[in-house]
């Protein structure tokens, strides 16, 4: 018979309840965990329907408008008229001119467009006050009508956002969300749209996003930059030749 011992053994010995109530802690703390990444993925899921519907959305808009363009033009033609296309609602605008030898009221009015630096780009809504604007500092900047296709390459391949004063690069929808979400802008493409069509919530928009910063043109600017487009320069207005400097830029 083996000798009595008041040793007690594991068997015997009480787990601490400090102990216990952190296992259950930690396990409620699991659950919980691994219930909200379940949530997430399914609220993730549904979003995602949603944005690729939008996406789809938007280019049947876009095509219908092409479509709607082409008959209006082949109608005119077909009566010996002439269409004269809608004017646009947004511009691009590019500096061309550094701080030197620079006014102070052109200088104020770029830095209300936050055109702070050379060859920085900002998108602006076209109405009386912005054409008086462009009309002051056109010997320094150059301006147009970007197409669909040059506003879509600006925002995915220069596009960074604005968030708590810092320049954040937009590498996921949710930053857009989190910011513009209230606007009912989720995704890129929502953003792309809101802007070429100049949308109700356009400032938000472009106030989102920081200013462009862009490279110089390929093959560089013209020999005489600071002529008017027209004259064989670069300054003023290119209207719809914007889009190929934009392409140039980027």
């Amino acid at each position: 018979m083996a000798p009595s011992t008041s040793v007690p053994s594991a068997d015997h010995v009480a787990v601490p309840e400090t102990l216990l109530k952190k296992r259950r802690t930690t396990e409620a703390s699991r659950e919980a965990k691994l219930a909200a990444a379940q949530e997430a993925r399914k609220n993730q899921k549904a979003k995602r329907k949603v944005i690729f519907k939008r996406a789809d959305e938007y280019v049947k808009e876009y095509i219908a408008q092409e479509k709607e363009e082409v008959r209006l033009k082949r109608a005119a033609r077909s009566t010996g008229d002439f269409y004269v296309e809608a004017q646009s609602k947004v511009y691009f605008v590019v500096r061309l001119k550094g701080v030197s030898k620079l006014a102070p009221k052109p200088r104020k009015i770029l830095q209300l467009l936050r055109l702070l630096q050379i060859n920085n780009g900002v998108f602006i809504r076209v109405t009386k006050a912005t054409k008086n604007m462009l009309q002051l500092v056109e010997p320094y900047v150059t301006y147009g009508e970007p197409n669909l296709k040059a506003i879509r390459e600006l925002i995915y391949k220069r596009g960074y956002a604005k968030v708590h004063g810092q320049r954040i690069p937009i590498t996921d929808n949710a930053i857009i969300e989190k910011q513009l979400g209230k606007y009912n802008i989720l995704c890129m493409e929502d953003l792309v749209h809101e802007i070429a069509t100049c949308g109700p919530n356009f400032k938000q928009a472009t106030s989102f996003l920081w200013a462009f910063k862009l490279s110089n043109p390929t093959g560089g600017w013209r020999p005489r930059k600071f002529i008017t487009y027209v004259e064989g320069g670069d300054t003023g207005n290119r209207e719809k030749h914007m889009s190929k400097l934009i392409h140039q830029m980027v």
